[in-house]
């Protein structure tokens, strides 16, 4: 809880979707429209409604500019870290189950976008709980959270339309001999009820341009127009991949190998491998793109590490990696607001320090206290992003918000700024400058 609700606050409106998604929230608070997404009082058709109506109850419950955005979307994220839990131990065992809920619970990939109001989480909040609501029915043909599993799935469209769609026919394709079951009342009643009402009066209140900006523009033309700004080249997702898994990825030497002898294991690996060979066909590619594979991955990299011959002794790299974090600190405000590059990359005696005193006690764990050295090391993970997010959300703040720069001046005028400060002017003044 200290981890995921210490200082949302902490830096104003981040980039340039935050500050957009947030405006549209608060719109729609304030007008009482709850179908119509709205910015800065056009119609706005880019992504469905979830988030907004996430952020605009924080809005109405009194919450203000920075929290009322945030803070819905934080606690979401405990809430499926404690089902993802849940639903692991009732798979497999207590032991799998905390092992990858620790891991991804101090994950960069998942903090990172546990504190921006951004639909990345939503969207693998809720597609990540049907894929593991599905995997009963997977192992043993167990119908009976199928309807739970469209449910979510359903959600998750009103968190992002076609994608989780996408995402999630691996699942159908492995069950494919048992594929009526998903045609069955219940989980056809559950997905319908989730997602296709506002769908359907949106289309009644804005017609044809609905449909065309939504479907056309902002999902076909994601994966081959370049006109949206986020082209990348196809090997950008494997670089992100690792930052998403972050410190945890050289765990990945101990992904479970019996992955043909149990369909929901196979199942896992193959929401994993085909969304990322989907992710990296599209043109237009972004980091938050691959957060609903995350669970997945983690959930894979539990049962490897909970039933490794040596646990104690992969956790030395993670924990190294962890002792990273304050050159990452120094390093990652200055790369996000400039660029990524090289000037500012330098291994001090305090940093080589860290380093040394991680691996020490990634030793000093494996040596002598092997059965405990899982805890202690998703411990240190824990401790180390709590102090990295108040030690640099003050540099973030600084370098790619608005909010400093709104608070000391209020400017009537918008400045010559980069479209990031330019969209955090207007969400804190309230309307176009």
């Amino acid at each position: 809880f200290a981890l995921y609700l210490a200082d949302l606050t902490g830096m104003g409106m981040y980039g340039p979707d935050e500050p957009r998604y947030a405006d549209v929230g608060r719109a729609m608070a304030q007008s009482g429209d709850w179908v119509t997404p709205r910015l800065w009082g056009q119609p706005w058709f880019e992504k469905p409604a979830l988030l907004y109506w996430m952020t605009a109850a924080g809005f109405r419950t009194g919450l203000g500019p920075d929290l009322a955005p945030r803070l819905p979307v934080a606690i979401l994220s405990v809430l499926f870290l404690s089902f993802f839990w849940w639903r692991l131990k009732l798979e497999w065992d207590q032991r799998a189950a905390s092992c990858a809920t620790a891991m991804l619970a101090t994950s960069a990939g998942w903090l990172a976008y546990s504190h921006v109001a951004v639909t990345d989480l939503p969207l693998a909040a809720f597609f990540s709980a049907a894929v593991l609501l599905s995997l009963p029915w997977m192992g043993r043909g167990d119908r009976t959270s199928l309807p739970a599993a469209a449910a979510c799935l359903g959600l998750a469209a009103m968190a992002k339309g076609l994608v989780p769609l996408v995402l999630f026919v691996p699942v159908l394709a492995i069950g494919w001999r048992r594929l009526g079951d998903w045609f069955r009342p219940g989980p056809l009643l559950a997905f319908s009820v989730c997602s296709l009402p506002w769908y359907i009066l949106c289309t009644i209140r804005n017609g044809s341009e609905f449909l065309r900006v939504f479907f056309v523009e902002q999902h076909f033309g994601r994966f081959r127009s370049a006109a949206l700004q986020h082209v990348q080249p196809p090997w950008f997702y494997l670089p992100m991949l690792l930052l998403l898994l972050y410190p945890w990825f050289p765990l990945l030497v101990v992904l479970p190998v019996n992955i043909r002898n149990d369909p929901r294991v196979r199942t896992l690996g193959a929401v994993v491998v085909f969304g990322f060979v989907f992710f990296s066909a599209m043109l237009n590619k972004l980091p938050g793109y691959l957060l609903p594979l995350v669970p997945a991955a983690f959930a894979l990299l539990g049962l490897g590490a909970s039933r490794a011959k040596r646990p104690a002794v992969i956790l030395i790299a993670p924990l190294i990696l962890i002792g990273a974090l304050p050159l990452i600190s120094r390093l990652a405000p200055v790369v996000l607001a400039h660029g990524p590059g090289l000037g500012g990359f330098a291994v001090d005696i305090r940093t080589g320090c860290w380093l040394i005193a991680a691996g020490i006690a990634g030793f000093i764990l494996a040596r002598f206290l092997p059965k405990q050295a899982f805890g202690a090391a998703a411990a240190l993970a824990g401790l180390g992003f709590l102090w990295f997010q108040f030690a640099t959300f003050p540099q973030f703040d600084a370098l790619e918000s608005a909010r400093p720069m709104w608070l000391a001046d209020r400017p009537q005028c918008a400045p010559a700024v980069s479209r990031d400060i330019f969209y955090g002017l207007y969400y804190y003044s309230g309307h176009q400058i």
